[in-house]
């Protein structure tokens, strides 16, 4: 057989592919009562559901962090002078979910990012200086290009008292 006589299976093959391709994103996650249910917002603030205690037992017996480090609470104080301090690590998705942090969270007051630019400002609510994150699309590469832990823990602080930021002292 020649080239010729294969060359009507090419559309009706990408067709194809462009359909399944819209299904999996137009299709609904989660049909019918497929999806689990998540504990009602009463549920959560009385320490969690049963779901979430399995959900804790389950990481508990799987990864080596004690009970009280799986379900610690911690208390950020946005608008006081806590400060969250991104530490992105290459190859993990941080690119992205650092971008998700200053474009896509809902806040009192949103991150300001212009058109064509990669940095965002992000002031704490009722104020227009202060920030209320340290990271690559906020601060740019303020402690150098893909700071590890160490760098982090040592830069941030004096870069932050070098653009007059507040900020907590007590690094999380």
């Amino acid at each position: 057989m020649d080239e010729r006589s294969h060359r009507w299976l090419l559309p009706p093959l990408l067709a194809l592919l462009f359909l399944l391709i819209v299904y999996q994103y137009v299709s609904p996650a989660c049909p019918g009562a497929a999806c689990p249910r998540r504990p009602p917002p009463a549920a959560a603030r009385r320490g969690g559901s049963q779901e979430e205690e399995e959900e804790v037992a389950r990481l508990a017996a799987k990864f080596p962090f004690a009970r009280g480090e799986l379900c610690r609470r911690v208390r950020f104080d946005m608008r006081g002078r806590d400060v969250i301090v991104f530490l992105h690590i290459q190859k993990t998705g941080g690119t992205t979910f650092g971008r998700h942090l200053v474009r896509n969270i809902r806040l009192e007051q949103p991150c300001s990012c212009r058109a064509g630019q990669k940095k965002c400002a992000c002031h704490r609510p009722g104020g227009d200086k202060d920030t209320w994150l340290f990271s690559r699309f906020s601060t740019g590469w303020s402690c150098g290009l893909h700071a590890d832990w160490t760098e982090l823990t040592s830069c941030v602080p004096a870069a932050m008292e070098r653009r007059g930021w507040a900020g907590n002292r007590t690094l999380r």
